[in-house]
């Protein structure tokens, strides 16, 4: 079977999501900080008209923060429900990949903790971390993140 995913960057890494997720891919926003919030937490922004709360990838996977440069962009996705902002380093393709490319993910597989983690795609010369956006935030860190869009 075949699934068509984003693929993005975080820092050197390559991962994907499910394009069915994927809402919109949006340069980088203003984004208006919220005291008190959680560090993945970037704050909020107006994405036409609407009150868009927005995370940094990085910082939820325990990355080292990457420098904003013109790659960077805001990846629109609904969390089970909640629609967020993801920043990440650039989005670089959509790619239809065949479930044969797709392995377990090992125990430790990247930085990032793997219960994010469905599988890791082997395309071209590459790896390719496929991410369950359901398990990205906890469900008290989604009612966090969409109250703090409606504040």
């Amino acid at each position: 079977m075949e699934k068509q995913l984003v693929i993005f960057e975080l820092g050197a890494e390559y991962f994907g999501i499910d394009i069915a997720s994927v809402e919109g891919i949006n340069k980088m926003l203003d984004i208006t900080k919220i005291p008190q919030s959680p560090a993945y937490l970037e704050g909020i922004t107006n994405l036409r008209g609407s009150v868009l709360p927005v995370i940094d990838l990085h910082v939820r996977f325990g990355m080292p923060s990457q420098e904003r440069t013109n790659e960077t962009r805001i990846m629109v996705a609904n969390l089970d429900g909640v629609k967020v902002g993801m920043v990440v380093s650039a989005v670089s393709e959509v790619l239809t990949i065949d479930d044969s490319v797709i392995e377990p993910p090992p125990p430790m597989v990247s930085n990032i903790n793997s219960e994010f983690i469905t599988g890791v795609a082997k395309i071209d010369k590459r790896l390719v971390i496929l991410l369950d956006l359901a398990k990205v935030l906890t469900v008290e860190e989604k009612i966090q993140t969409a109250n703090a869009a409606s504040s």
